[in-house]
């Protein structure tokens, strides 16, 4: 039986000193407008609030205006539906059947798509938003990217959200006009984007989609990713870990089809789900990571026909769900993953996921006002001149029911992921941190359960150098997530990540 499977707002506990430590405790990347961090943190969040718990969305989700062209005519004229089918009220109400809390409507575009998405899909997203009230609806674009492939842009919900996205689109997608496939545009787009007094978030989408074979890359290059980055750290903050069109494999009936790919990757395919800037260890993802940028993953349906109408795509949170730490409102969910506040699963393995890193010696109240304690996307503060030993805290809810597959999978292992932060890199296409290793690795003999939660703890001796962290856990066997094959079963292969900690040695 499928169930929905909405997760209860349970909230962490949040206490004064906490919310000081997560204010001062994000590690900057190099080389970043320290002000505009600064400036985009206080604007949406002058306060933490201490209702935040793990809240679940989609951030790349299309309706039927994602339109198709008739080039017959000058301009071309749109054709509603010719690329998406569904309306926005529709996405909002599947998402909010498959335990949602936040979504963004994301059409792409074409020559005057700008007029489309301000004339007639932002009307659809206020009335979804009144349809659909248990769904934080963010209005976005697919933003055609120029010189590179698509990204979730995320605009923040203010009175003049329709106002700024026809702004961005209309003076800089690569398909509103022509001559603008270009890095110089691109550019140009996120200086505006940070100039905005809430500036957007901007995630990569299907980063390596297009890349022929393993780190030979397509239209999303490491280059572009550090330039952009460095333009505007608080706006393009990174990628999708596990892209959307997981279905691709299924037929319509829910069959195999042995010609289909998990996620479109016809190319080069994608690794337990996950693209392999991503699944990689060591790989592109941690190359990011180990200049101290502050670099997300993310996953998403990339919803435009569900598989059993013939198309390739999951409803949202049907398969895929991007957790967010944050109270359930647009600003601190938007917060949240403008600041790395995230974890990614696929068939609902798991539903919850603390992560805990703490320097030894500390009692917990002693370290969260010292900056001596942090959480995903946070950065903990070891000194010096004392032992830099640090204590690792996992805990994990496995939820004993059936996913939408009417399958209860569990979790199998979990993996503890380090790299070292060396800074700032001299070549900017490098796409690997050779210091990135599994360092450990837990099953059911090794950790202790109590219910559906699962607590994993660990102690990292000796840490001499800047580093990060990060989990990932599967239902698999496999010591790393392999190249998923055509007609792959992708309720059987399932996978999740954490956002890393930072720790940074005083």
């Amino acid at each position: 039986m499928k169930i929905n499977l909405k997760s209860k707002k349970i909230p962490l506990i949040a206490t004064t000193l906490l919310a000081a430590v997560a204010i001062t405790s994000h590690s900057l990347p190099m080389n970043v407008f320290k002000d505009e961090v600064v400036a985009a943190n206080e604007v949406e969040k002058k306060v933490i609030p201490n209702d935040r718990s793990w809240i679940a969305g989609d951030h790349h989700v299309h309706s039927e205006w994602s339109v198709g062209w008739d080039n017959s005519t000058n301009p071309p004229t749109p054709i509603r539906g010719g690329d998406a089918i569904y309306p926005i009220v529709k996405n909002a109400q599947m998402a909010d059947k498959f335990g949602l809390d936040w979504m963004v409507s994301t059409d792409h575009g074409g020559p005057n798509h700008s007029k489309v998405n301000l004339e007639q899909a932002y009307p659809e997203v206020l009335k979804a938003r009144e349809e659909v009230p248990g769904i934080n609806l963010f209005y976005g674009m697919e933003f055609d990217t120029p010189a590179a492939d698509h990204s979730s842009l995320i605009i923040p919900k203010t009175d003049d959200e329709s106002q700024n996205l026809y702004n961005i689109e209309s003076q800089f997608a690569k398909r509103e006009a022509s001559g603008r496939d270009n890095e110089e545009t691109m550019i140009e787009a996120l200086k505006y984007m940070r100039s905005l007094t809430v500036p957007p978030v901007l995630f990569a989408n299907h980063p390596s989609r297009s890349a022929s074979g393993e780190s030979v890359w397509g239209q999303d290059t490491p280059e572009e990713f550090r330039n952009w980055n460095d333009t505007a750290p608080t706006v393009s903050v990174g990628m999708e870990g596990s892209p959307g069109h997981q279905a691709g494999t299924l037929n319509s009936d829910g069959t195999l089809d042995p010609n289909g790919d998990r996620g479109g990757y016809g190319n080069y395919p994608t690794m337990g789900g996950y693209d392999q800037m991503t699944a990689e260890v060591g790989g592109l993802w941690d190359s990011m990571l180990g200049e101290g940028r502050h670099w997300w993953v993310t996953s998403s349906s990339d919803s435009h026909v569900h598989y059993t109408e013939g198309g390739s795509d999951f409803w949202p949170g049907e398969y895929s769900k991007t957790y967010v730490h944050a109270a359930n409102e647009h600003g601190d969910i938007l917060d949240g993953l403008r600041n790395g506040r995230i974890f990614v699963t696929t068939g609902d393995l798991i539903n919850q996921l603390d992560v805990t890193a703490q320097a030894v010696g500390k009692s917990p109240a002693h370290a969260q006002s010292n900056g001596n304690r942090a959480t995903i996307g946070e950065t903990l503060d070891v000194p010096g001149n004392k032992t830099r030993d640090v204590n690792v805290t996992v805990r994990f809810k496995d939820p004993n029911t059936d996913n939408n597959n009417g399958n209860n999978p569990k979790v199998n292992r979990v993996d503890f992921i380090m790299g070292e932060v060396n800074g700032q890199v001299e070549d900017r296409s490098t796409d690997t941190n050779p210091t990135t290793k599994v360092i450990a690795r837990f099953d059911e003999k090794s950790w202790e359960k109590d219910g559906e939660f699962i607590t994993i703890t660990y102690t990292i001796k000796n840490v001499e150098k800047d580093s990060y962290i990060r989990v990932r856990g599967t239902n698999t066997d496999e010591l790393e997530p392999e190249k998923d094959s055509k007609g792959e079963d992708p309720w059987a292969d399932l996978w999740f990540y954490s956002n890393p900690i930072f720790i940074n040695v005083k």
